[in-house]
């Protein structure tokens, strides 16, 4: 009989130190703002745009925009290009010397 280890239950969120709960606000934040700006640039390279041949018609163009945001997240998410991380560390220093 094989025995499956149980791991504890996560604490809830209240439980939390302050700081912890701050930090993964800030980092939630920072991420966001990656994605943004990534969605942003993937709009820029053309993701998205409408082909000529063979195209999804107007629904095509009308939800072009959830598709780069959902990959601009998912992008940010797992690791990005860095500005997530810079972002926070900046907003944390402003936010210890408050």
């Amino acid at each position: 009989m094989t025995t499956i280890p149980v791991l504890p239950a996560p604490r809830p969120a209240a439980s939390l130190p302050d700081f912890v709960q701050a930090d993964g606000k800030l980092r939630e934040a920072a991420e966001k703002l990656e994605a943004t700006f990534l969605a942003e640039m993937l709009k820029s390279a053309g993701l998205g745009a409408p082909r000529d041949t063979f195209g999804g018609g107007a629904g095509e163009e009308h939800f072009a925009s959830f598709l780069r945001d959902a990959q601009a997240m998912e992008m940010a998410q797992s690791g990005g290009i860095g500005l997530a991380e810079a972002l926070f560390e900046a907003m944390k220093v402003r936010l210890d010397a408050a």
